[in-house]
């Protein structure tokens, strides 16, 4: 019956019964702290385009993983810079890079912290692409080799999910294979299954000085035009092995999110990206929003699309203001 019976607003009269009858229910133990690991010591150098994130040595990133902890965030995701480049990005799978090195000393002084590695080449060659370049291509099969020597050498050091991001086609079953062969059964592979070749990655690539030296990624990673394909995408990874399935960007594509969501049964995870993230900070720095209001709307606009877990750089800030 319509009104005067029915009044919807009867449910929102006050705060505790807008929390007995909310429909989604965001908390710390869905998101995942990314972290830029760099080679040194007592580095936390403050990266320009992206407000509130770091460059920090191992001793730094374990910190950062302890604070995280204290918080109820479960896991990190770590990115790496080398020290040195090559056209391969062979310092990828160095034993010691920092990379290597940071989840070693998490596993030692933070164990109770999830540990989730990057997979990607992009930040390791000196062009700044994700896979070998033959005869001016990304050669696709004679990257996956090497994305399978970067997962090993990360489970060797005690990573517990591998999160393969180049958008090769079989790096997924190319990775588990090499996994399975070294004896690392049970480390998961989180796939970076749909990833779009988005305009929002714009800081990160800066973050993690991976800017393509020449042209662009529209050759592996996803038009933004498409979404059936994003299916096609996650179904074969899934097929390959992946363990946990992600969409990137997230805000602009919460259609596919949940489009993942009402198809696959797998643990749904979504990337809120650096150029999304910015675009909050740059706009409450200037007094146009409210930056902490706007921030849990967006993520819970995330969660309510259909993601189990939330990539985000906002996770402590969130986390702080969700245990408060």
């Amino acid at each position: 019956m319509g009104f005067p019976i029915t009044r919807l607003r009867r449910l929102r009269t006050n705060p505790a019964l807008r929390r007995l009858v909310g429909e989604t229910d965001l908390c710390p133990a869905d998101f995942v702290y990314p972290l830029f690991a760099c080679p040194g010591k007592n580095i936390r150098e403050p990266i320009e385009s992206m407000t509130g994130c770091y460059h920090l040595s191992p001793e730094g990133i374990v910190a950062e993983a302890a604070d995280a902890a204290a918080l109820g965030i479960p896991a990190v995701l770590l990115f790496g810079l080398p020290e040195s480049k090559d056209a391969i990005g062979s310092q990828a799978w160095a034993p010691d890079s920092a990379v290597c090195q940071s989840i070693r000393r998490i596993k030692e002084l933070v164990p109770q912290m999830l540990v989730i590695t990057d997979v990607c080449l992009c930040a390791y060659t000196d062009h700044g692409h994700c896979g070998v370049i033959k005869e001016g291509r990304i050669d696709n099969d004679s990257t996956l080799e090497l994305l399978g020597r970067m997962a090993v050498a990360h489970a060797h050091a005690g990573a517990d999910i591998v999160a393969p991001s180049d958008m090769m086609d079989g790096r997924v079953g190319a990775i588990r294979k090499a996994l399975d062969t070294e004896g690392f059964t049970e480390t998961a592979i989180m796939s970076y299954a749909a990833k779009y070749a988005s305009a929002f990655y714009g800081p990160f690539r800066d973050a993690a000085h991976s800017a393509p030296e020449f042209g662009d990624r529209k050759t592996y990673q996803m038009d933004p035009v498409n979404a059936r394909q994003a299916m096609r995408e996650i179904e074969l990874d899934i097929e390959e092995g992946a363990d946990i399935i992600m969409v990137k960007p997230a805000l602009a594509y919460l259609d596919v999110i949940h489009r993942a969501r009402q198809r696959f049964d797998l643990p749904l995870a979504a990337y809120n990206v650096s150029g999304e993230y910015m675009m909050l900070q740059a706009s409450a720095q200037a007094g146009l929003i409210n930056g902490d209001d706007c921030m849990m709307e967006v993520l819970t606009a995330i969660k309510r699309a259909g993601a189990d877990i939330i990539i985000t750089y906002h996770a402590k800030k969130a986390a702080q203001l969700l245990r408060s």
